[in-house]
């Protein structure tokens, strides 16, 4: 059925406007004053914002780590994902213990198949590049319409890749027009002071941020970015969260390196001082990169503000704090690192962005959607409001206080990191392709509703520096 979007405002990367939008087939049709048309549906947007919906670039969905499996799947995920606004997810494909990568994005399809609310992609995460998989990485890449690959420099016992195999990750990317993203922290010397702090019986969940400090993951951004130089590649540095990193993602770009970053809302909103709380609490904050001192977080919003970061992912990665947790209760290198993120993006970045003046309602688009979208192959099918995108759409309350709780979420997960966090701005009605997967703030959606989205290799080619 056809529907007009009646009585909102628009509100794209770069445009601010009232108008209507009509919607037929799942595809912006028109967008004009004042739309007629017997046979539409009126949805009334009277005082609400209509973005475009949000593209998160960076979940873990049904994920095997550290001995267990992350708690949202694809059903809970992607339904957590719609409560916030977000559209279009695109997860990791994990290839480690699969015997070819075809394998791996075939056990990432099974995963999603008939379980995903909204759209989706894959990445398609790289821990060793043998002569066999250099060869099998191309056609995989073709096939399933993947044009980001991701690579380790953490977590040695489970992905970490040499530097020799970051460098052919990067000759690839250069080869196919492919992004390569990679996680920034120098594992090895990471596993040397956890060793230690575990040998002087500092076991508590702080000793997770001690062991990781922000030094290690400066050092390993540079690595990254002068590496992706030499071998003529875009570079895309997952979820930054220091002064240390954020430095030397400017300073490539100023040397005009084709440098991309991404931060996410916990490290602009939350410190290291949470891993402290008393009770084992501080497990539920423990994730990688750990939480920094409450002084990165004005580097990150300023880094966002001036564009030298562009992207917000919210790296969903759930386990619950009974059961899962506290698996390292004991021992805080056996805590399962992750959070839950993904219901939660979307307002954080509006309110404590948009609502408290830090960054303006475009800046907020570009960062929420538009840019995720040009970096990875989605723009314009995705990420704007335009005749001829997809009618990916949330029509989003401004004036809604509320206070984020594991009471009220949707994530299956037993605890929120944000909890007791009061938010202004709420998606109200999330629409995909035209059709309702949130309604009134009521999920009406279907599993397996959701479509896979290629994204072919080619259309990363023609991404510039991001300025």
């Amino acid at each position: 059925m056809k529907k007009i979007i009646s009585g909102g405002t628009i509100v794209t990367a770069s445009d601010k406007y009232e108008a209507d939008v009509l919607i037929e087939n799942g595809v912006i049709t028109q967008i004009a004053p004042n739309i007629r048309d017997e046979d539409a549906e009126i949805v009334d947007a009277t005082g609400q914002y209509v973005f475009p919906g949000g593209i998160d670039p960076h979940t873990h969905l049904d994920m095997p780590f550290n001995n267990t499996v992350t708690d949202d799947d694809w059903e809970s995920g992607t339904k957590a994902a719609a409560f916030g606004g977000t559209t279009t997810i695109i997860d990791f494909c994990i290839s480690a213990g699969s015997p070819t990568l075809s394998d791996a994005v075939k056990t990432w399809h099974k995963k999603s198949k008939d379980k995903a609310v909204i759209d989706y992609g894959f990445h398609l995460m790289i821990g060793d590049l043998n002569e066999v998989r250099l060869a099998e990485l191309p056609q995989v890449m073709e096939q399933e319409g993947i044009s980001s690959v991701k690579v380790f420099l953490a977590y040695a016992k489970e992905f970490q890749a040499s530097d020799r195999t970051l460098f052919q990750a990067f000759k690839v990317g250069k080869e196919l027009g492919a992004t390569v993203m990679v996680h920034c922290e120098n594992g090895s010397v990471i596993d040397e002071l956890v060793e230690e702090a575990r040998a002087n019986g500092k076991t508590k969940p702080i000793y997770h941020a001690l062991t990781r400090p922000p030094q290690l993951e400066g050092e390993a951004t540079k690595r990254a970015i002068e590496l992706a130089h030499l071998a003529g590649a875009k570079l895309y540095v997952v979820h930054v969260t220091c002064k240390e990193a954020v430095d030397e993602i400017i300073s490539a770009r100023n040397k005009g390196y084709n440098v991309i970053g991404e931060t996410c809302p916990p490290y602009l909103v939350l410190d290291q001082t949470a891993l402290e709380k008393p009770n084992f609490e501080g497990a539920k904050y423990v994730w990688s990169p750990p939480l920094r001192p409450v002084e990165h977080q004005k580097v990150l919003w300023d880094a966002l503000k001036s564009k030298q970061l562009q992207t917000i992912g919210s790296d969903q990665c759930s386990f619950s704090f009974n059961g899962k947790k506290s698996l390292g209760k004991d021992d805080f290198s056996k805590i399962p690192n992750g959070g839950p993120f993904i219901e939660d993006r979307f307002s954080v970045l509006y309110s404590e962005g948009v609502a408290k003046g830090r960054i303006s309602l475009n800046e907020f688009v570009d960062m929420i959607s538009t840019q995720s979208a040009k970096i990875f192959g989605l723009f314009p099918k995705k990420g704007t409001i335009a005749v001829g995108s997809d009618a990916d759409i949330v029509l989003f309350d401004p004036t809604v206080k509320r206070v984020i709780s594991a009471e009220t979420h949707h994530m299956n997960v037993d605890y929120n990191a944000f909890e007791g966090l009061e938010v202004t701005g709420e998606p109200i009605t999330v629409l995909v392709r035209g059709e309702y997967v949130i309604k009134e703030k009521e999920f009406v959606g279907s599993l397996g509703s959701g479509e896979y989205i290629r994204r072919e290799v080619e259309s990363a080619k023609d991404t510039a520096v991001i300025s």
